[in-house]
């Protein structure tokens, strides 16, 4: 009966997982009935935040610059200033002091030093007040979640890969049920997880995905926030590095 201690230690430790996992992912989601109840109408760049993150809401305002002829992305990676004057938004603005007095900058260095910058931050603790976004701290929580329970899951697949060889064989389809469970836990979990994440990642609460999809993608800019470079056409998915 050696197999029974490894198949209490593969179930002990997708129990754990599993329940960490789910707590982290109740307590990061936890402003949502509030922010259902007051989340009111988002901004693009908002929506672009919850879609995709600090990241889209970079892609979201170069594209749009590059449709009103401030700034041109050339296939080759590269944003020009077109028009380097004070008008336009603070996310404009930041894109335009990222870029610098040179005039030129790659996409691939624009997109953290804009992500990184106060207006953006601001945007994100907008709707985490508002409890449409899940806080930084959450995300790494669930992260780490997501991590102990594929860690589980592996262990429980290796001591039962361990587990049946020790046993008679007339016994091993009794050893391949018992570490079925923890397994079939764990890989639960990990699909509710990435269910939950689809198909805006995992920026936006319950209430969050909920303002997402009420928005109408038949407005160009509109449809970038909320799915990304790959409604673009091929040169400005180039430009932004996603094609």
């Amino acid at each position: 009966m050696v197999w029974i201690p490894l198949l209490l230690v593969a179930g002990v430790v997708t129990a754990v997982a599993c329940v960490r996992l789910c707590r982290a992912s109740i307590a990061a989601d936890g402003g949502s009935a509030a922010g259902a109840a007051r989340g009111g109408e988002l901004t693009l760049g908002e929506a672009a935040f919850l879609a995709g993150g600090p990241g889209r809401v970079t892609e979201l305002t170069l594209v749009s610059m590059h449709r009103d002829r401030r700034l041109l992305l050339a296939h080759t990676g590269w944003a020009t200033v077109v028009d380097g004057s004070d008008g336009g938004d603070e996310l404009e603005r930041a894109v335009l002091g990222a870029i610098g007095p040179g005039g030129q900058a790659p996409v691939t260095e624009l997109r953290p030093a804009v992500a990184g910058t106060t207006c953006v931050r601001r945007i994100e603790e907008g709707l985490v007040e508002r409890g449409l976004a899940v806080p930084a701290q959450g995300r790494r929580e669930v992260a780490a979640g997501l991590r102990a329970v594929r860690g589980a899951f592996l262990l429980a697949l290796a001591l039962g890969a361990v587990a049946v060889p020790l046993v008679p064989e007339a016994d091993r389809t009794r050893v391949v049920a018992g570490f079925a469970l923890p397994l079939t836990a764990s890989g639960l979990c990990l699909l509710m997880g990435r269910v939950e994440s689809c198909p805006h990642g995992p920026w936006a609460s319950h209430a969050g995905r909920g303002l997402l999809a009420g928005l109408s993608a038949e407005d160009p800019l509109t449809a970038l926030a909320t799915r990304g470079p790959a409604v673009l056409e091929p040169e400005l998915r180039a430009a932004l590095g996603t094609s």
